[in-house]
C-alpha cells in the first residue's frame, strides 16, 4: 500500500491561509517560514517541498488571493439587467472580502514591500475583475449606462467596494448601521447615479 502523500492541498491551502493572517495582522516581518511552520504544525521541509522558499510562497499566496477573489465574482449568473448584474458582483465582492479577510489586504495593500507580480499574478488579478468589467460594458452599450470610458464605470464601483468593504473589516461601520443594508443602499446609489434616464 501506498504512502499517503502529507505535503498535500490540504496542507497547501493550511499554509497560505496561515500566511495571509500573518502578513494582515502582524506585518511582513512575521512571515518567517520556520514560524509559519510551526503554526500551521508542519515542517519547513514541507513548506520548501511544496512552494521552494519565501518569493515562491508569497507568489502563490496573491494568486490564491485572486482566484478565490474572482471564483465568488465568476459564481455571479449574467443576466439582460447590466444594473442589477453590477449590485449582485458588488454584494460578491464583499462576500468574498468576508470570507477571506486575511486575502483581502494581500490583495489591494503593500502588505509584502517590494513584491513585484508577475504575469500568472497578473493574469489573475485582471481575470478576478474581468465580470465587472464585461458587466460595465454591456451596461453601456445597452445604453444603460453613459457612453464613457468603462474604466471610468468600473473604478468608481470598485472603488466605493474597496471603501466601505475595507472600513468594514476594519471595524469602521458605526454600531447603528446594519452593514448588509447600509452596504447594498450605497451600491444602489452609486448605480442610481451611472443609470441614464428613461
Amino acid at each position: 500500500m501506498p504512502r499517503p502523500r502529507t505535503h498535500d492541498e490540504a496542507l497547501r491551502v493550511r499554509l497560505l491561509d496561515r500566511a495571509g493572517v500573518l502578513l494582515s495582522t502582524k506585518g511582513a516581518g512575521a512571515l518567517s517560514l520556520r514560524r509559519l511552520a510551526a503554526d500551521v504544525g508542519t515542517s519547513t521541509t514541507a513548506v520548501y517541498s511544496l512552494f521552494g522558499g519565501k518569493p515562491a510562497l508569497v507568489r502563490e499566496l496573491f494568486v490564491e488571493a485572486f482566484h478565490r477573489f474572482g471564483s465568488h465574482l465568476r459564481a455571479v449568473p449574467r443576466t439582460d439587467d447590466p444594473g442589477e448584474d453590477l449590485i449582485q458582483l458588488g454584494l460578491a465582492y464583499r462576500r468574498s472580502a468576508l470570507a477571506d479577510p486575511h486575502l483581502y489586504p494581500v490583495m489591494f495593500t503593500n502588505t509584502v514591500p517590494g513584491f513585484e507580480p508577475d504575469e500568472q499574478v497578473g493574469q489573475e488579478a485582471l481575470a478576478a475583475l474581468t465580470p465587472l468589467i464585461e458587466a460595465v460594458r454591456a451596461g453601456i452599450a445597452a445604453g444603460v449606462f453613459p457612453d464613457v470610458p468603462a474604466t471610468m464605470v468600473v473604478m468608481s464601483c470598485w472603488g466605493l467596494a474597496h471603501g466601505m468593504v475595507s472600513l468594514e473589516l476594519n471595524g469602521y461601520v458605526p454600531e447603528e448601521l446594519d452593514p448588509d443594508a447600509a452596504y447594498e443602499r450605497v451600491l444602489r446609489a452609486n448605480l442610481a447615479g451611472w443609470r441614464v434616464p428613461a
